[in-house]
Protein backbone atom coordinates (compact mmCIF):
# COMPACT_ATOMS: atom_id res chain seq x y z
CA UNK A 1 0.00 0.00 0.00
CA UNK A 2 1.45 3.35 -1.06
CA UNK A 3 1.95 5.95 1.63
CA UNK A 4 0.19 9.30 1.31
CA UNK A 5 2.59 12.08 0.40
CA UNK A 6 2.66 15.43 2.19
CA UNK A 7 4.78 18.54 1.90
CA UNK A 8 7.92 18.91 3.94
CA UNK A 9 8.90 22.31 2.67
CA UNK A 10 8.93 22.04 -1.10
CA UNK A 11 9.69 18.31 -0.96
CA UNK A 12 7.10 15.53 -0.81
CA UNK A 13 7.61 12.90 1.88
CA UNK A 14 5.62 9.98 3.26
CA UNK A 15 2.94 11.26 5.62
CA UNK A 16 4.15 8.93 8.38
CA UNK A 17 7.64 10.48 8.24
CA UNK A 18 6.81 14.18 8.43
CA UNK A 19 6.36 14.39 12.19
CA UNK A 20 9.77 12.88 12.89
CA UNK A 21 11.36 15.14 10.27
CA UNK A 22 9.83 18.22 11.89
CA UNK A 23 11.12 17.00 15.26
CA UNK A 24 14.57 16.79 13.70
CA UNK A 25 14.38 20.38 12.50
CA UNK A 26 13.51 21.75 15.93
CA UNK A 27 15.97 19.51 17.75
CA UNK A 28 18.63 21.02 15.54
CA UNK A 29 17.66 24.65 16.14
CA UNK A 30 16.42 24.48 19.77
CA UNK A 31 19.54 25.92 21.40
CA UNK A 32 19.48 29.00 19.14
CA UNK A 33 15.71 29.28 18.81
CA UNK A 34 15.20 32.60 20.64
CA UNK A 35 18.28 34.22 19.10
CA UNK A 36 17.14 33.28 15.60
CA UNK A 37 13.59 34.50 16.25
CA UNK A 38 14.94 37.90 17.22
CA UNK A 39 17.32 38.00 14.25
CA UNK A 40 14.83 36.82 11.61
CA UNK A 41 12.01 39.12 12.69
CA UNK A 42 14.17 42.06 13.85
CA UNK A 43 12.50 41.56 17.24
CA UNK A 44 8.99 41.95 15.82
CA UNK A 45 7.95 38.50 17.03
CA UNK A 46 7.81 39.97 20.54
CA UNK A 47 5.27 42.59 19.44
CA UNK A 48 3.24 39.98 17.54
CA UNK A 49 3.10 37.74 20.61
CA UNK A 50 2.15 40.72 22.79
CA UNK A 51 -0.75 41.43 20.43
CA UNK A 52 -1.79 37.78 20.60
CA UNK A 53 -1.79 37.89 24.39
CA UNK A 54 -4.16 40.88 24.36
CA UNK A 55 -6.77 38.31 23.27
CA UNK A 56 -5.93 35.88 26.10
CA UNK A 57 -6.89 37.67 29.30
CA UNK A 58 -7.43 34.98 31.96
CA UNK A 59 -10.10 34.75 34.61
CA UNK A 60 -9.89 32.86 37.89
CA UNK A 61 -9.12 29.13 37.45
CA UNK A 62 -8.69 29.38 33.68
CA UNK A 63 -6.75 26.57 32.03
CA UNK A 64 -4.46 27.16 29.05
CA UNK A 65 -3.02 24.57 26.70
CA UNK A 66 -0.12 26.10 24.79
CA UNK A 67 0.68 23.83 21.83
CA UNK A 68 4.00 23.95 19.93
CA UNK A 69 5.09 26.24 22.75
CA UNK A 70 8.71 26.45 21.66
CA UNK A 71 10.66 28.26 24.36
CA UNK A 72 7.48 29.13 26.24
CA UNK A 73 6.94 32.83 25.46
CA UNK A 74 3.13 32.62 25.30
CA UNK A 75 2.77 30.37 28.35
CA UNK A 76 5.04 32.46 30.53
CA UNK A 77 3.51 35.81 29.56
CA UNK A 78 0.06 34.36 30.32
CA UNK A 79 1.23 33.20 33.74
CA UNK A 80 2.98 36.49 34.52
CA UNK A 81 -0.17 38.47 33.68
CA UNK A 82 -2.24 36.21 35.94
CA UNK A 83 0.25 36.53 38.80
CA UNK A 84 0.42 40.32 38.48
CA UNK A 85 -3.37 40.45 38.71
CA UNK A 86 -3.69 37.90 41.55
CA UNK A 87 -5.51 35.41 39.34
CA UNK A 88 -5.01 31.67 39.83
CA UNK A 89 -4.61 29.86 36.52
CA UNK A 90 -3.02 26.69 35.19
CA UNK A 91 -1.01 26.16 32.03
CA UNK A 92 0.19 23.12 30.11
CA UNK A 93 3.25 24.16 28.11
CA UNK A 94 3.63 21.56 25.40
CA UNK A 95 5.67 20.75 22.36
CA UNK A 96 6.15 17.68 20.21
CA UNK A 97 9.90 18.14 20.58
CA UNK A 98 11.69 17.20 23.78
CA UNK A 99 14.66 19.48 23.08
CA UNK A 100 12.39 22.51 22.75
CA UNK A 101 10.67 21.63 26.04
CA UNK A 102 14.07 21.52 27.74
CA UNK A 103 14.72 25.04 26.47
CA UNK A 104 11.33 26.14 27.84
CA UNK A 105 11.99 24.54 31.24
CA UNK A 106 15.35 26.29 31.53
CA UNK A 107 13.77 29.58 30.49
CA UNK A 108 11.09 29.16 33.18
CA UNK A 109 13.86 28.86 35.77
CA UNK A 110 15.73 31.87 34.37
CA UNK A 111 12.57 34.01 34.41
CA UNK A 112 11.46 32.75 37.83
CA UNK A 113 8.25 31.24 36.49
CA UNK A 114 7.37 29.13 39.52
CA UNK A 115 3.60 28.93 39.16
CA UNK A 116 2.24 25.78 40.79
CA UNK A 117 -0.22 25.43 37.91
CA UNK A 118 2.52 25.11 35.28
CA UNK A 119 3.34 21.75 33.77
CA UNK A 120 5.35 20.65 30.76
CA UNK A 121 4.24 17.87 28.43
CA UNK A 122 5.31 16.40 25.11
CA UNK A 123 2.12 16.60 23.04
CA UNK A 124 1.32 16.01 19.39
CA UNK A 125 -1.38 18.50 18.39
CA UNK A 126 -3.11 15.76 16.40
CA UNK A 127 -3.51 13.58 19.50
CA UNK A 128 -4.07 15.72 22.60
CA UNK A 129 -4.11 13.53 25.74
CA UNK A 130 -6.83 15.42 27.61
CA UNK A 131 -10.57 14.86 27.95
CA UNK A 132 -13.28 16.82 26.18
CA UNK A 133 -14.26 20.25 27.46
CA UNK A 134 -11.14 20.70 29.57
CA UNK A 135 -9.38 23.97 28.62
CA UNK A 136 -10.55 27.59 28.51
CA UNK A 137 -7.87 28.58 25.97
CA UNK A 138 -5.79 26.67 23.48
CA UNK A 139 -2.98 28.66 21.89
CA UNK A 140 -0.42 27.89 19.23
CA UNK A 141 2.15 30.37 17.92
CA UNK A 142 4.12 29.63 14.77
CA UNK A 143 3.41 25.93 15.05
CA UNK A 144 0.23 25.01 13.21
CA UNK A 145 1.95 25.05 9.82
CA UNK A 146 4.30 22.27 10.95
CA UNK A 147 1.44 19.89 11.80
CA UNK A 148 1.05 17.01 9.35
CA UNK A 149 -2.77 16.97 9.39
CA UNK A 150 -4.01 20.46 10.25
CA UNK A 151 -7.77 19.65 10.12
CA UNK A 152 -7.21 16.77 12.55
CA UNK A 153 -5.31 19.06 14.92
CA UNK A 154 -8.07 21.70 14.74
CA UNK A 155 -10.62 19.00 15.55
CA UNK A 156 -8.59 17.93 18.57
CA UNK A 157 -8.28 21.53 19.75
CA UNK A 158 -12.04 21.95 19.46
CA UNK A 159 -12.61 18.72 21.38
CA UNK A 160 -10.52 19.68 24.43
CA UNK A 161 -11.87 23.24 24.68
CA UNK A 162 -14.77 23.97 26.98
CA UNK A 163 -17.96 25.34 25.40
CA UNK A 164 -17.27 29.05 24.99
CA UNK A 165 -13.52 28.37 25.09
CA UNK A 166 -11.21 30.18 22.70
CA UNK A 167 -8.69 28.91 20.17
CA UNK A 168 -6.07 31.50 19.28
CA UNK A 169 -3.33 31.05 16.73
CA UNK A 170 -0.44 33.26 15.65
CA UNK A 171 1.03 32.19 12.34
CA UNK A 172 2.84 33.52 9.31
CA UNK A 173 0.42 34.66 6.64
CA UNK A 174 0.28 35.97 3.11
CA UNK A 175 1.53 39.46 2.22
CA UNK A 176 -1.05 41.05 -0.09
CA UNK A 177 0.96 44.00 -1.41
CA UNK A 178 2.93 42.72 -4.41
CA UNK A 179 5.83 45.13 -4.00
CA UNK A 180 6.30 44.32 -0.32
CA UNK A 181 5.86 40.61 -1.11
CA UNK A 182 8.78 40.69 -3.56
CA UNK A 183 11.11 42.12 -0.94
CA UNK A 184 9.75 39.78 1.72
CA UNK A 185 10.29 36.71 -0.49
CA UNK A 186 13.77 37.88 -1.42
CA UNK A 187 14.64 38.25 2.26
CA UNK A 188 12.99 34.99 3.29
CA UNK A 189 14.42 32.65 0.68
CA UNK A 190 17.87 34.19 0.36
CA UNK A 191 18.83 35.67 3.72
CA UNK A 192 17.04 33.65 6.41
CA UNK A 193 18.70 30.30 5.53
CA UNK A 194 22.09 32.08 5.50
CA UNK A 195 21.32 33.56 8.92
CA UNK A 196 20.43 30.05 10.08
CA UNK A 197 23.81 28.81 8.92
CA UNK A 198 25.67 31.70 10.54
CA UNK A 199 23.81 31.79 13.89
CA UNK A 200 22.46 28.27 14.38
CA UNK A 201 24.87 26.34 12.17
CA UNK A 202 21.92 24.94 10.22
CA UNK A 203 20.96 26.30 6.83
CA UNK A 204 18.71 23.41 5.77
CA UNK A 205 16.34 23.65 8.75
CA UNK A 206 15.72 27.35 8.09
CA UNK A 207 15.27 26.63 4.39
CA UNK A 208 12.49 24.22 5.40
CA UNK A 209 10.94 26.79 7.74
CA UNK A 210 10.80 29.43 4.99
CA UNK A 211 9.28 26.93 2.56
CA UNK A 212 6.68 25.86 5.14
CA UNK A 213 5.61 29.49 5.47
CA UNK A 214 5.19 29.81 1.71
CA UNK A 215 3.01 26.68 1.58
CA UNK A 216 0.74 27.52 4.50
CA UNK A 217 -2.87 28.29 3.48
CA UNK A 218 -3.71 31.94 2.89
CA UNK A 219 -5.46 33.73 5.71
CA UNK A 220 -8.96 33.32 4.26
CA UNK A 221 -8.42 29.62 3.60
CA UNK A 222 -7.16 28.98 7.12
CA UNK A 223 -10.11 30.90 8.60
CA UNK A 224 -12.43 28.56 6.67
CA UNK A 225 -10.53 25.55 8.03
CA UNK A 226 -11.13 26.84 11.56
CA UNK A 227 -14.86 27.19 10.82
CA UNK A 228 -14.99 23.71 9.29
CA UNK A 229 -13.49 22.33 12.51
CA UNK A 230 -16.59 23.58 14.34
CA UNK A 231 -15.50 26.97 15.65
CA UNK A 232 -17.75 30.03 15.50
CA UNK A 233 -16.91 33.72 15.23
CA UNK A 234 -13.71 32.76 13.42
CA UNK A 235 -11.66 35.86 12.72
CA UNK A 236 -8.31 36.92 11.35
CA UNK A 237 -6.25 40.00 12.10
CA UNK A 238 -3.20 40.63 9.92
CA UNK A 239 -0.12 42.37 11.29
CA UNK A 240 2.95 43.95 9.64
CA UNK A 241 1.59 44.03 6.06
CA UNK A 242 0.26 40.48 6.45
CA UNK A 243 3.57 38.88 7.37
CA UNK A 244 1.70 37.27 10.28
CA UNK A 245 -1.92 36.92 11.32
CA UNK A 246 -3.78 36.23 14.54
CA UNK A 247 -6.60 33.75 14.02
CA UNK A 248 -9.18 32.91 16.61
CA UNK A 249 -12.45 31.08 17.05
CA UNK A 250 -14.78 29.95 19.82
CA UNK A 251 -16.18 26.54 20.65
CA UNK A 252 -19.96 26.37 20.71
Amino acid sequence: MQENKVNFGFKFVDEALKSSMVKGVFSSVASKYDIMNDAMSFGLHRLWKKEMLQNMRPHESFKLLDLAAGSGDISFAFLKYAKNNNINVSCVTSDINEEMLKVAKNKAIDENINNNGLEFQIIDAENIPFPENYFDYVSIAFGIRNVTNIPKALGEINRVLKPGGKFICLEFSNVDNEIIKKFYDLYSFNLIPKMGKLIAGDEESYKYLVESIALFPKSGEFTKMIETAGFVQASCKKLTFGVVAIHQGFKV
